[in-house]
């Protein structure tokens, strides 16, 4: 297990932690949706842990909606119900770090979607803006340098045509991680960047007709290279798993 892998896994073992005390804190003071949690300096000593640190844990249950962070008046309770919140915060605390695979099924999952109400709802606007990250990945697969990030912002813009916020949100959360990972496992190498500019422009031609039957199978085409090297990649290290 190496050093960067280790200082995730204590930095989330700590995070738990405060997370666990600031639930127990909720219940034990039976506060309500719209009471005030502690300051952060009075949870830092309470709990015995840094500022930044009782910071991100408070971040994280605003994310998923438990809390609510309001300039010159606190860090108060949302209107979710405390059953809820227990429910909530325990799966909070069972969530892994997601895997490459797990990224992948969720990003194909989103884009079958989006691409679906893209090609019915896209403005002329939302067209040129396709077409503008669709030219900028074509000029640097074509130049042979790394189009991972032009790549992913073509597909956000086909989240964006899809006029569903919900769905944009989901794309935009998952993005940095899939960007990493991208990085890491080489996926795109050249021979494979340069393929996909066709299947780009496929995508795109499709989108602009309209045609959301056609789009949605010229998008799994797109696919079918990332899920079968997901696969593979997930093989691999579950074997190493398995000799270890």
């Amino acid at each position: 297990m190496n050093l960067e892998l280790i200082t995730k896994i204590e930095h989330q073992k700590i995070q738990n932690e405060i997370i666990s005390k600031i639930r127990e804190l909720i219940n034990f003071k039976n506060l309500e949706p719209g009471d005030k949690l502690p300051s952060e300096r009075m949870l830092s000593g309470k709990f015995d842990v840094s500022r930044s640190a009782i910071r991100e844990a408070i971040q994280k249950l605003e994310y998923y909606g438990l809390l609510k962070s309001i300039p010159q008046s606190g860090t108060l309770i949302t209107d979710i119900g405390i059953i809820a919140l227990n429910g909530i915060v325990d799966n909070i605390l069972r969530l892994k770090q997601p895997d490459f695979k797990s990224l992948v099924e969720t990003r194909i999952l989103l884009e079958m979607k989006a691409i679906e109400l893209a090609a019915e709802r896209r403005t002329e606007y939302d067209l040129s803006q396709i077409k503008k990250t669709l030219d900028a990945y074509r000029q640097k697969a074509t130049d042979g340098e790394n189009a991972v990030q032009e790549d992913l912002l073509f597909h956000l813009a086909i989240a964006e045509a899809s006029g569903n916020t919900s769905l944009i949100s989901l794309m935009l959360i998952i993005t940095p991680e899939i960007i990493t990972n991208f990085d890491k496992h080489h996926v795109c190498d050249e021979d494979r960047t340069l393929s996909g500019i066709q299947e780009h422009i496929d995508i795109y031609e499709a989108i602009k007709a309209q045609d959301y039957k056609i789009a949605k199978e010229r998008l799994k085409i797109h696919f079918r290279f990332l899920y079968q090297y997901c696969n593979n990649t997930q093989d691999i290290e579950n074997n190493v798993k398995k000799k270890n």
